[in-house]
C-alpha cells in the first residue's frame, strides 16, 4: 500500500456527469489499495453538501472553493503570460502549499493527476511515480469549439487549442505515463506528441451495470401518448448545448410535423439560457436536475446523442445501452467507441459504418404529415446517395454466445437523414426498439468498470 497524491480539478462525486464519473471510480479504486491524499476543488456550491462523502475515501484532504466568476477573470492574465487561459483559472497558492508540504515530508509516494490543469501543482523532478490522466485531447476540443463559434471570438479558442496543446506535450516529457479515454484519444495524442509517444496508453470508461438496468419498474415522469426522444447530461456544457441546439432546429420540427406526440427532453442540471429557451418551444421539455435520469431513459422511445463537438468516450451512450435503450446519434458522438466489438472491421463510424445507404422502408416519409399525425404512406423514394447510412446492424459471436442479433444504433450527420430515422422508430416497432438485449449485452462484455480497473492496475504495477 502506498501513499498516493490523488489531484482532481472537480470534486469527484457525486457520479453524475462524465469527468466526475471517472475521477470518482478512480478514487474508489484508490482508496481500496492505497493511502489516499486527495486534492480538489469544488466550482458548484451545492457540491459541499457532499465534501464529507469524499473525506471517506481519503487519509487527508483538501476541498477548495472555485469561484467559477472570479476563476474566469484570473485566466485572462494566461493571455500577458503566453500560457493556456486554463492555468490560471486553477492556479491556487494554497493547493500548492500542501501539496508541497506533503512531499516535503515524505508522505507521496506516487502521484496520480486527473486533468493537465492540475499538473502544475506537480514538481516534475519528484523522483517518484507520476501519472497524469488527460482523459480527453482537451486542446482539439477547443479547436472545435472555434469552428462553431462567432468569428470575433474564434482566435481565442484557437489560440487556448494551441497553448494546451505546448502545456500537455511539456507535461507528458516529465510524467512516467500519459493516459487517455480511449485508443483513439491515446493515438491522436501520439500524433499531435509523437515525443511522447512510448508514455502514453488509455483505460476507457465504465458503465455501473448494477445501476443502470432497464428491467427495472420506474414510474414514467412522461404524460401519457407522449413519443419521447430524450438528451441527458450537463446542459452547461458548451458541447451539449450545441447538440439540443442544432436538434431543436434541425430536426425535431419534422418529427413533431410527423407526428403530434412527438416530444424532445432535454434532461440535465444547470441548463444554461440558451436551453431554456428550447423550452419554450412546441413539443421541447427542459426538465432541469432531475433526482434520478433512469426513468427518463426507460420510457423514452429513444436516446438520442446528437453531439457536433465532442471527445473520447460517451458516458450518455454507454448509460442509454446499459438501460437498453436504443441510440440515435451522430457520428461525433459515437467516436472513441469500440464498435468493432459489434460490427468487425470497424474501429470507429469514420472507418466503415458511414457510407451506405439504403432506402426508407416501404419509402421515405412523405413531405406532409399525414392527417392523424401517425403512420407515414408508403412510396418508393430512395435517400440519396452521399447521405449517412440508415442501419447498423450486425452480429457477433464470442464464444458460443452471440453478442447482438440486432444491435440498436442508428448514426447520421445530415439532419434530415436523423429525421427520417426517427419517424421510422416511430412507425416501425422493430426499428430501433424501445428495449435491446444486444445493447445491453454489448455494454456488459465491452464497457464494465471491472474490466477497465483491471487494466488500470496492470498499467501502474509496471511503474
Amino acid at each position: 500500500m502506498a501513499n498516493l497524491l490523488y489531484l482532481t480539478h472537480r470534486i469527484p462525486y457525486p457520479p453524475n456527469k462524465g469527468d466526475k464519473i471517472r475521477s470518482f471510480h478512480w478514487l474508489k479504486h484508490f482508496a481500496s489499495r492505497h493511502q489516499v491524499y486527495l486534492g480538489t476543488f469544488i466550482d458548484d456550491p451545492r457540491d459541499w453538501r457532499h465534501a464529507e462523502a469524499v473525506k471517506k475515501y481519503s487519509r487527508d484532504a483538501l476541498i477548495l472553493n472555485l469561484p467559477r466568476r472570479w476563476a474566469t477573470l484570473k485566466s485572462l492574465t494566461g493571455l500577458l503570460r503566453d500560457r493556456p487561459l486554463t492555468l490560471p483559472y486553477y492556479a491556487n497558492a494554497r493547493m500548492a502549499n500542501w501539496v508541497r508540504e506533503l512531499a516535503d515530508a515524505g508522505k507521496i509516494d506516487a502521484a496520480f493527476v486527473f486533468s493537465s490543469a492540475m499538473a502544475q501543482f506537480v514538481d516534475p523532478r519528484w523522483e517518484l511515480p507520476k501519472i497524469i490522466d488527460y482523459v480527453d485531447v482537451d486542446s482539439d476540443k477547443w479547436r472545435q469549439y472555434a469552428a462553431s463559434k462567432p468569428v470575433w471570438s474564434r482566435w481565442i479558442y484557437r489560440r487556448e487549442g494551441e497553448k494546451l496543446l505546448a502545456y500537455d506535450r511539456q507535461v507528458a516529457k516529465s510524467f512516467d505515463l500519459n493516459l487517455f479515454v480511449s485508443p483513439a484519444e491515446a493515438e491522436l495524442f501520439k500524433r499531435l506528441a509523437p515525443e511522447a509517444t512510448g508514455k502514453v496508453d488509455y483505460v476507457e470508461n465504465g458503465v455501473d451495470l448494477e445501476y443502470f438496468q432497464g428491467g427495472r419498474e420506474f414510474s414514467s415522469p412522461y404524460h401519457p401518448g407522449e413519443q419521447v426522444f430524450v438528451f441527458t447530461g450537463a446542459m452547461d456544457y458548451w458541447a451539449n448545448i450545441d447538440a439540443v441546439r442544432w436538434f431543436a432546429d434541425r430536426v425535431f420540427p419534422k418529427l413533431l410535423q410527423y407526428h403530434v406526440e412527438a416530444r424532445f427532453y432535454i434532461v440535465g442540471a444547470r441548463p444554461a439560457e440558451a436551453v431554456k429557451a428550447l423550452g419554450r418551444r412546441e413539443g421541447v421539455v427542459v426538465t432541469g436536475a432531475v433526482e434520478d435520469i433512469r426513468p427518463y431513459l426507460a420510457h423514452a422511445r429513444l436516446a438520442v446523442a446528437p453531439l457536433r463537438i465532442a471527445r473520447g468516450i460517451q458516458n450518455k451512450v454507454l448509460e442509454a445501452w446499459a438501460m437498453g435503450k436504443s441510440v440515435l446519434a451522430t457520428s461525433m458522438a459515437m467516436d472513441g467507441l469500440d464498435l468493432g466489438a459489434c460490427f468487425p472491421g470497424v474501429e470507429r463510424p469514420g472507418d466503415g459504418l458511414q457510407g451506405r445507404r439504403e432506402p426508407f422502408p416501404g419509402g421515405s416519409p412523405p413531405p406532409n404529415p399525414p392527417p392523424n399525425g401517425g403512420r407515414a404512406r408508403e412510396g418508393g423514394r430512395e435517400r440519396p446517395s452521399g447521405h449517412p447510412p440508415a442501419s447498423y446492424r450486425a452480429s457477433k459471436t464470442v464464444g458460443k454466445q452471440p453478442l447482438a442479433s440486432s444491435f440498436s444504433v442508428e448514426v447520421a450527420d445530415d439532419p434530415d437523414v436523423m429525421a427520417d430515422l426517427a419517424i421510422r422508430a416511430l412507425t416501425e416497432r422493430d426499428f430501433l426498439p424501445r428495449y435491446s438485449a444486444g445493447n445491453r449485452r454489448f455494454v456488459e462484455m465491452r464497457y464494465s468498470w471491472e474490466r477497465h480497473l483491471e487494466r488500470l492496475d496492470t498499467l501502474l504495477d509496471v511503474l
